[in-house]
């Protein structure tokens, strides 16, 4: 991230760590994440070796999957994403994206180095059928310089992992994985995400300028699963001294003759001690910065979700690699839809219209293999103030601004769809945490706010816990500003949000090599409406 970004960046949002309100954070206004990948139904993958990045500085020898540059994609999706590419080895392989009902083919040539063997894919939940290639113990693979080809029917829709087949404890832990999308067909997209709420969200976007950055508009075909925004997330982790056995032994057996003596790997997989904890094949601070950034040519996507309120987020999650990874989404419970594509019905309803049957999870715990889709929501509602700091004594501007419930309580009319404080929860509108620059609930806010010099200090603490420009400022009406507005980090006029922090709970996956922070860390951003979350970098 340019030095020009992180400052502007650190002026526009504030650190919600677990459920305080406490801190302004550093991101990008254009690094954001959405579900990128390539489009088919017919896909050329290699598989080859190169370097990939970590943020002590280490540059880990390892294999992915990638493009064939001789038979490059046809497409790539979201389309509005423009500085798309897909090197011929990248960690994890290339997102795959289809449709319910394509007809897929998948050529995969073997570039990997002679002496690490033949390769393969696995795709779980496909009825797959090979043409080329030798026998493998679970599929057929492809030798060194050689190809094989699987075709499967997309039978359904949903998110699936996709992995090497072939010695998994090494070749999945070099980085051979990736993801399979498979979109609901157009005639099976529900009626209802396409109108209602779910129309008027995009309304409210272009309003604004975003465009739709959705592969789809619904994850199924079920009229429950509409969303607004998705990410994409991969867990892995690396052993490097397993990458540095690998390096070592592909050295020293040079440009060997497959099958001759001393051409074959025997790269110890245990014991497994892994220092790097990744997500999409990036720790953080780096998959903070865009997708397809060009210091991380081999591993193109992020982790940085961003949303509005009321907008429903559609995660889809994969655990790959060897451990469970139990992650944490602060802000609220992940409502999980489907697991390996297949969606969580309740069997007590009609066979034509069946709930949906998921837990609500405090942690997405992910299991090596298992892919899982599920909605994140947040709107603000139960805070017991006014997320966007209005004051009915404030003068400042878009102190004026009014709340008119729908039938849920939500500030959703017409007339909002052009305003900032768009779903905003209606009962808590006028309520500002503070109405004097030190007040507390005796001088009319429904909370006090703790001594900011003991909470936090510096820059890291922009002072406010509202949304949006002018909030600060517009909570306290002409009294002043909530301190210690006007730091470094947050001027009382500028754009302020929140962020919450998305974590593994287990706390040395928080780590680069055992330096805190790094490893399965990111953000969820939340901004009001004027804020354009722009995904095209």
């Amino acid at each position: 991230m340019s030095a020009t970004k992180m400052k502007k960046a650190i002026s526009r949002t504030r650190l919600l760590l677990a459920a305080m309100l406490v801190a302004a954070f550093f991101l990008s206004p254009t690094a954001y994440g959405a579900a990128p990948g390539i489009t088919g139904p017919t896909f050329n993958l290699t598989a080859q070796s190169a370097y990939i990045t970590q943020p002590d500085g280490g540059m880990i020898y390892s294999w992915g999957y990638g493009c064939d540059p001789l038979n490059p994609p046809s497409g790539h999706a979201p389309a509005t994403i423009s500085a798309f590419f897909c090197k011929s080895m990248q960690v994890p392989g290339p997102t795959l994206i289809v449709t319910e009902g394509d007809a897929v083919t998948v050529n995969l040539t073997n570039g990997l180095p002679t002496s690490a063997g033949n390769t393969s894919i696995l795709f779980p939940g496909f009825n797959v059928t090979t043409t080329g290639g030798v026998s493998g113990l679970l599929t057929q693979e492809a030798a060194p310089g050689s190809s094989v080809t699987y075709k499967f029917t997309a039978g359904s829709p949903g998110t699936r992992a996709y992995y090497s087949g072939t010695q998994g404890d090494l070749q999945v832990e070099m980085g051979l994985y990736g993801a399979i999308i498979v979109l609901p067909a157009a005639t099976k997209v529900p009626p209802i995400c396409k109108s209602g709420l779910a129309a008027a969200n995009l309304a409210v976007e272009a309003n604004w300028g975003e465009h739709d950055f959705r592969l789809a508009p619904a994850a199924y075909d079920h009229a429950k699963t509409c969303y607004d925004r998705e990410y994409l997330f991969q867990f892995a982790e690396m052993d490097p001294s397993i990458h540095t056995q690998a390096l070592a032994q592909v050295t020293a057996a040079g440009n060997c003759t497959a099958g001759a003596a001393g051409c074959s790997l025997n790269v110890a997989t245990e014991p497994y001690h892994p220092t790097y904890f990744l997500i999409n094949g990036r720790s953080m601070p780096d998959d903070m910065d865009s997708n397809y950034a060009a210091e991380y040519p081999h591993q193109p996507y992020n982790g940085n979700p961003h949303m509005h309120p009321g907008e429903q987020v559609l995660l889809r999650i994969i655990g790959q690699g060897r451990w469970q990874h139990p992650f944490h989404e602060h802000g609220n419970h992940v409502r999980i839809l489907a697991r390996d594509g297949s969606l969580i019905l309740s069997k007590d309803d009609s066979a034509s219209n069946p709930s949906l049957a998921g837990p609500l999870l405090f942690t997405t715990t992910t299991t090596p293999g298992l892919a899982m889709d599920g909605i994140f929501y947040w709107t603000g509602k139960g805070l017991n103030w006014d997320a966007y700091g209005h004051n009915p004594l404030s003068t400042a501007p878009g102190g004026e601004l009014t709340c008119s419930p729908d039938a849920n309580g939500y500030n959703t009319g017409i007339s909002a769809q052009t305003a900032i404080n768009y779903y905003e929860w209606c009962q808590d509108h006028n309520k500002p945490m503070q109405a004097a620059p030190f007040g507390d609930v005796a001088g009319g806010g429904p909370v006090t706010l703790p001594d900011p010099n003991i909470f936090t200090n510096g820059a890291w603490f922009g002072g406010s816990p509202y949304l949006g420009p002018n909030a600060t400022v517009r909570a306290v009406g002409n009294t002043g500003t909530t301190p210690p507005s006007g730091t470094i980090a947050n001027s009382p006029t500028g754009e302020a949000g929140f962020a919450f922090m998305w974590h593994s709970h287990n706390e040395r996956e928080i780590t680069t090599s055992n330096v805190f922070p790094g490893g399965m860390l990111m953000m969820m951003l939340v901004d009001s409406r004027e804020f354009v979350i722009d995904e095209s970098n």
